[in-house]
C-alpha cells in the first residue's frame, strides 16, 4: 500500500490538522508516513496545503506532484491541484466552497456537503473531519479506529471530551462518501 494525498484549502479550514491526524493515525498502524505542510504567513485565511503519504514501504521522497487522493476545500486549491490528481485517482471536495465544478472524467470525483454537516453537528470546526471520514470511506487505507487513536495524540489534552463530537463528525462524513457514491453509480 502507497497512499499519496494532498489536502488543501485555506488557513483555519482544519487543513493541516486533517492531515496530521491522518499521519499519526499511519503511525498507529505501524506505516511508513510523511507529513508536509505547507501554507501562507497569514494565520487565518491564507493558503494551505499539506502532502500525507502513508506507504508499506520506505518513501523514497517526500517531495511529490502528482496524488492518489485530493482532498479540496476551496477554489484556489481546486483550480491549483485538480491537474495533479493521478489518473484513477480520487478528487474529493467540500460542496459549498467549490464555484467551478471539476472536469476531469478520469478520475473518481466525489462533493461531500461538509460544512452544512458540521453546522448541523453544531460544530462548524469538525468540517475536516466529516471530509476526513470521507476519504477513509473512498480509499480504506486506515481504519476509523486508528483516527481515533491519532486523535488523542493531536488534540491537546484541554479537548479530548470532543473525541466523541470528531468520531461522529468521521462516521457522518463516512455515510456522506457512500451517499455520494451512489449517486454517482459507484462504490
Amino acid at each position: 500500500m502507497n497512499e499519496e494525498i494532498i489536502i488543501a484549502g485555506f488557513g483555519g479550514q482544519g487543513v493541516l490538522s486533517m492531515g496530521m491526524t491522518l499521519a499519526y493515525s499511519g503511525m498507529v498502524e505501524d506505516k511508513e508516513v510523511v507529513w508536509m505542510p505547507s501554507y501562507g504567513p497569514e494565520m487565518r485565511g491564507g493558503t494551505a496545503n499539506c502532502t500525507v503519504i502513508l506507504s508499506d514501504k520506505k518513501v523514497s521522497s517526500p517531495i511529490i506532484n502528482q496524488f492518489d487522493t485530493a482532498i479540496i476545500l476551496n477554489q484556489p486549491s481546486m483550480d491549483k491541484f485538480e491537474s495533479a490528481v493521478k489518473p484513477g485517482g480520487v478528487l474529493m471536495y467540500e460542496t459549498n466552497n467549490i464555484i467551478n465544478q471539476p472536469t476531469r472524467t478520469d478520475i473518481s470525483i466525489f462533493s461531500i456537503p461538509a460544512n452544512m454537516e458540521s453546522v448541523k453537528l453544531q460544530n462548524k470546526k469538525i468540517m475536516n473531519m466529516v471530509m476526513l471520514g470521507a476519504f477513509l470511506s473512498a480509499r480504506h487505507v486506515i481504519p476509523l479506529k486508528s483516527i481515533i487513536e491519532a486523535l488523542k495524540k493531536v488534540l491537546p489534552e484541554r479537548h479530548h471530551h470532543l473525541i466523541p463530537l470528531n468520531e461522529q463528525a468521521l462516521t457522518r462524513g463516512m455515510e456522506l462518501h457512500k451517499v455520494a457514491a451512489n449517486s454517482e453509480g459507484r462504490s
